[in-house]
């Protein structure tokens, strides 16, 4: 089975994480399979937009965390001068996150990646890196107080609650909330309408707000105090039931 799917309707392509078994925890494989069909999207001149989803019942657990304890799995992504901090290369199409489901820590650092979020009901974004014991190394601290403000940045953060659906629509960092079995095709839907624009016109709008908002500085911080950070796979192995229980808890019945 691929642990990503990709499909392409017109102008308009969706790439699915596909380790649903695993709540599409970012494993090795997982994430050269991201990265490797971004890259393949991005370069068909045929694709105006990208969706990006994950296989129910979440959109993606964040870095698979029994193979982190065991050592099979390294922390963050990539760091190179090109693409400090990021799970993926930058694109030249906008992304459109379609979250169906819990966006955790890793996860949530890939939605913060997409150009702007169409949240199911079902949604749930959580940054627990502090309660595991790691750093953040692909942007998360510098793109989510842009989404939300630095106040409440800081209370998803160190807390590591989770945040429902409705509550990222009112703080901003989900664009609308729509039933569960709507959300790729209103991602989709939105896409085509990007498609609609003149090219030109929609490639440069786009950059003019990259240039505005320039965080390579910032990304590059991030990513050698993440570097720098020492990492206990004892603690990990130790306590991640613990933390994987926490969260099936807070994801069904005590969220922020």
């Amino acid at each position: 089975m691929s642990v990503t799917l990709t499909s392409i309707d017109g102008p308009v392509a969706t790439l699915t994480l596909n380790r649903p078994e695993a709540r599409n925890a970012l494993n090795t494989e997982l994430l050269g399979a991201l990265a490797a069909g971004m890259a393949t999207l991005d370069a068909d001149p045929e694709v105006a937009a990208i969706v990006l989803t994950g296989a129910d019942p979440a959109f993606c657990a964040g870095l698979d965390l029994k193979a982190l304890a065991e050592g099979s799995q390294a922390v963050g992504g990539t760091r190179d001068a090109a693409t400090p901090g990021a799970p993926f290369a930058p694109t030249s199409k906008p992304v459109i996150g379609a979250i169906n489901g819990p966006a955790v820590t890793g996860g949530f650092e890939i939605a913060l990646h997409c150009d702007f979020l169409i949240a199911s009901e079902q949604a749930s974004f959580a940054d627990t890196h502090a309660r595991v014991g790691i750093m953040p190394g692909w942007g998360l601290s510098v793109r989510l107080p842009l989404a939300v403000g630095y106040a409440r940045a800081k209370q998803i953060s160190l807390t590591g609650n989770f945040v429902d659906a409705a509550t990222a629509l009112r703080w901003g960092l989900v664009n609308e909330v729509v039933p569960h079995a709507d959300v790729v095709t209103r991602a989709q839907q939105l896409g085509a309408d990007i498609a609609s624009v003149p090219a030109a016109a929609r490639i440069r709008y786009r950059q003019l707000y990259d240039e505005h908002a320039d965080l390579r500085a910032a990304l590059l911080h991030e990513g050698q105090v993440s570097a720098a950070f020492t990492f206990d796979r004892d603690a990990l192995a130790a306590s991640r039931e613990a933390i994987q229980a926490r969260g099936r808890t807070q994801s069904s019945s005590d969220r922020v």
